[in-house]
């Protein structure tokens, strides 16, 4: 996590992106939030989902697991690119490909609905995960548990990653705005 940032300002700025992500949702009908620019490409809706369930599945999750007792303590260390990543406070501005299958690719989305929930969801879970962060003993803030790309990660810097991840495809959805109404 960002040195510099306390667990309110990240919260401060999920909720901003939250809500960033919810108001846009007024622009598109449910057939361009389903419209994918290619068969192996995600629609704007399945980047929806994806980013609600990595910050619930996985994220939060993982940021609980990290604060449970007997949770794994200094277990391996962070890689170079979750060094990067947690000194720079994002992820690089570059295209991850993750391979298709259901294990990454998200459904598509049922409804506008159902992608405000999962956002709000997810909102919420950030706020309760927050809470217990800042009541946690300060040898559970060292447990840690691995990433697959960034290594042994605590759970503060578990809780730091859906608002860089959110962020992070603030890029992917102007690609898709840009598919979805291409400029006249």
């Amino acid at each position: 996590m960002n040195k510099n940032m306390s667990i309110t300002d990240i919260l401060v700025r999920f909720d901003e992106i939250t809500e960033h992500y919810a108001r846009e949702l007024d622009k598109y009908s449910m057939e361009e939030l389903r419209r994918q620019p290619a068969e192996d490409e995600w629609s704007l809706g399945q980047m929806y989902l994806h980013l609600a369930h990595s910050a619930l599945d996985m994220q939060l999750r993982h940021a609980e697991q990290c604060m449970e007792p007997g949770a794994s303590e200094g277990n391996g260390e962070k890689t170079e690119a979750g060094q990067s990543v947690f000194e720079q406070g994002s992820f690089p501005p570059v295209r991850i490909r993750v391979p298709a299958g259901a294990q990454y690719t998200p459904p598509q989305p049922e409804s506008k609905e159902q992608l405000a929930a999962k956002l709000e969801e997810a909102r919420r879970r950030m706020h309760e995960i927050g809470a217990s962060l800042q009541d946690a003993a300060p040898q559970r803030l060292q447990q840690t548990a691995a990433h697959p790309a960034f290594g042994a990660l605590n759970a503060a810097e578990w809780f730091a990653m859906p608002e860089m991840h959110y962020r992070h495809h603030l890029l992917q959805k102007e690609r898709l705005d840009a598919f979805i109404h291409p400029a006249s």
